[in-house]
């Protein structure tokens, strides 16, 4: 059984390289290193790495296991180098978690295709499949679809017929993918359903007529959808998510909407129908943004906001009904100082009043 002490990647189910030398790592790492033929097994937290170990800090609040941690190497920003105890190389970076993410991918690379595909897998004859792409048991693939070299397809994914899936892509176990063209090194992972119809109808007194949804949607490269995420196919334009996006878990996304480069959209967001997210915008945890917005590139949704109402580029809001980040924090602040107000009011009331049936506050 193991224990929380115990080193991360579990070789059941995390693939393994190594030993990798220090001089390889420092360079991975963005580091230098003056023992670059010192060898390494893994990679582990401070407070569990042995001296085969690398190990990083990022955080201030955990620089007192420094001294005392038994790491081979560190990987850690400028000021903490001082600390390092001695036996324990101090690799030195102006962004020790990035540095430390490309180690740990270092020693536990990510899964590579194992060309072929499952005897129990369907694929229609008219279906495109790379030779080196690898296709998981129980999977369904229609007609013209494509799909790239490197690719892997977990079990019971459905790719519909004309579905387009690019090079080195990894689709997890029960997927859907429908009407949709998706880039290289893209990430779908389990329970994920992309390009079913939007939710688009014409309202009358007779009641709900469905609005044909005749778009796509465009993934680009380097995107990660998250597990039981949903993508609508766009109606009459694309739903477009641009490269390098990433997407929570349980995430909403709409018909037609638009998402820049390197945004973010964090669990149970939902965005409706025609919005428009520019890139590297920051969508928060359950925040819900209505249709037909423009959310500028650099913008911050505050977890929870609700948007009715464009947000200007680099622009942070909070709240229901959202709002400026500082004139969300006046308006909490001024909140406060009136119940502490109306709190002492009725303090004071209640001591004058002495036996009375009604307080001064009350008067």
């Amino acid at each position: 059984m193991q224990t929380s002490e115990d080193k991360p990647g579990d070789p059941r189910f995390f693939r393994r390289s190594g030993p990798h030398a220090l001089g390889a790592i420092a360079a991975v790492a963005g580091a230098s290193t003056d023992d670059p033929a010192r060898l390494f097994s893994g990679i582990a937290p401070l407070q569990s790495a042995g001296p085969e170990d690398v190990s990083f800090l990022d955080n201030r609040r955990y620089a007192g296991l420094l001294e005392t941690t038994r790491a081979g190497a560190v990987i850690l920003a400028p000021e903490f180098a001082p600390r390092v105890p001695a036996g324990s190389a101090a690799l030195v970076t102006k962004n020790p978690y990035v540095g430390w993410a490309r180690v740990a991918a270092m020693f536990h690379p990510a899964a590579v295709a194992t060309a072929g595909i499952h005897p129990s897998a369907i694929v229609d004859p008219a279906a495109r499949i790379d030779p080196g792409a690898e296709i998981g048991p129980g999977c369904v693939i229609g007609a013209e679809a494509v799909i790239g070299g490197g690719s892997i397809l977990g079990a019971l994914c459905v790719i519909g017929a004309g579905v387009v899936i690019g090079r080195n892509c990894r689709i997890h176990a029960h997927v859907t993918i429908s009407h949709a063209l998706i880039g290289d090194h893209v990430t779908l992972y389990p329970g994920a359903r992309i390009g079913q119809d939007g939710f688009g109808f014409a309202i009358s007194e007779t009641g709900f007529t469905p609005v044909p949804q005749l778009g796509r949607v465009i993934i680009g490269d380097g995107a990660e959808i998250g597990a039981n995420s949903t993508i609508d196919r766009g109606s009459a334009t694309d739903t477009v998510i641009g490269p390098g996006v990433h997407i929570d878990n349980q995430v909403m996304i709409a018909h037609n909407v638009t998402i820049g480069a390197g945004a973010v959209l964090v669990a149970q967001s939902g965005v409706s129908g025609s919005t428009s997210i520019g890139p590297r915008a920051v969508v928060a945890a359950q925040a819900g943004l209505a249709g037909h917005l423009n959310i500028g590139a650099g913008a911050r949704i505050g977890a929870q906001a609700g948007v009715m109402n464009d947000v200007a580029a680099g622009q942070d809001v909070l709240g229901a009904p959202s709002r400026n980040a500082k004139q969300f924090f006046r308006e909490v602040i001024t909140l406060r100082r009136l119940a502490e107000a109306g709190r002492h009011v009725t303090k004071e009331g209640v001591q004058k009043g002495g036996g009375g049936t009604r307080c001064q506050a009350e008067e």
